[in-house]
């Protein structure tokens, strides 16, 4: 699985709602949630999904705040993989 161009990029971002890509090599997203609690079952949930997808995000979370990083680092930045996986994720909240 080869890594995407910027213009496919930028192509797939549009599909996306409030995702943003922080270099050419990943996109992120922040979530707000109405308490430290939701915030992690958020997370776990993210976690739990990841695991079954074998593609696995940074994920941090700051009181009900998540932010979660997306990228491919053994194809060297951005691949479909990542866009499916923000999809996904879209579906858990």
């Amino acid at each position: 699985m080869e890594h995407l161009s910027i213009k496919e990029i930028h192509e797939r971002l549009q599909e996306l709602n409030g995702w943003e890509m922080s270099d050419y090599s990943s996109i992120y997203k922040n979530f707000e949630f109405s308490s430290f609690k939701e915030a992690m079952e958020f997370a776990n949930k993210v976690g739990e999904e990841a695991s079954h997808q074998y593609h696995y995000p940074e994920i941090s979370i700051k009181n009900s705040k998540v932010t979660i990083i997306l990228t491919t680092p053994e194809e060297g930045g951005l691949t479909y993989k990542d866009f499916k996986m923000a999809k996904i994720i879209e579906q858990l909240v």
